[in-house]
């Protein structure tokens, strides 16, 4: 992940997301990453790459008591004015998500990454560091691109990125979408299957469900180009829990 990419790419960001320009996040894979995060209700959540606070503030909302992070300046400028604005009790910091040395461990209910950590390079140390910051018995929750249907944007139009499944693979993701303000390129990694959960295995985090979500009725009649994910999936979202053994 480049923080200068997302630096330059605020202004758009923003307005994609703030507007309900991401349809693949409102009407795909938030509703189902919400509802296997569940309840949590005085629960201590920490929602890593939090950009500029969009699920961070719906964590808060459901009654959770959250914090969010992302190594963007500019991105946690925007979330703590908003936050200024709306009193929510969120606590940002800008962080690196492979050092989160300003907590203890031991500490967090849930901790969450909102299709971010294929944009993590160090992925491995990334995962570690949640495994230390969660609490035994605690949850992780993650979303990330589909590693077996993984798409690259090209010009607008997706294209295949995992025709090599084997091998880890950085490449560009070019955002020029015509509801984008202004086009922007971001970086992104493919890992298999394998990558993940053995990273998840190797810091005691226990695999115990798997998501692949499909659009609802209501985001199908809403937006017709998210009947591709019918055919086959766009992401999957992965819950393990921390062992104490």
């Amino acid at each position: 992940m480049c923080k200068k990419e997302w630096n330059d790419a605020v202004e758009s960001w923003v307005d994609f997301v703030r507007k309900g320009k991401d349809h693949y996040r409102d009407e795909l894979n938030n509703p189902a990453t919400f509802r296997l995060i569940g309840d949590v209700r005085d629960r201590l959540v920490l929602d890593l790459a939090c950009g500029e606070g969009y699920n961070t503030r719906i964590l808060v909302r459901k009654g959770a008591k959250v914090t969010g992070i992302d190594f963007s300046e500019k991105l946690i400028e925007l979330a703590k004015r908003e936050e200024a604005k709306e009193k929510l009790g969120i606590c940002y910091y800008v962080l690196d998500a492979t050092d989160l040395e300003e907590f203890s461990s031991n500490h967090f209910d849930v901790v969450a990454y909102f299709m971010s950590l294929q944009d993590i390079e160090n992925y491995k140390r990334a995962i570690s560091e949640v495994a230390r910051v969660l609490r035994n018995g605690g949850r992780f929750v993650f979303s990330v691109s589909h590693p077996c249907f993984e798409t690259i944007i090209v010009d607008g139009k997706r294209t295949s990125a995992a025709k090599r499944y084997f091998g880890i693979v950085k490449y560009p993701v070019q955002w020029k979408m015509e509801r984008l303000v202004k086009p922007f390129t971001t970086t992104s990694f493919h890992r298999t299957l394998t990558d993940y959960f053995d990273a998840l295995y190797k810091s005691k985090l226990v695999v115990s469900r798997l998501v692949e979500p499909r659009p609802t009725r209501k985001g199908l009649l809403k937006h017709p180009p998210l009947r591709e994910v019918l055919v086959r999936p766009q992401s999957i979202i992965i819950e393990s829990i921390k062992c104490a053994c």
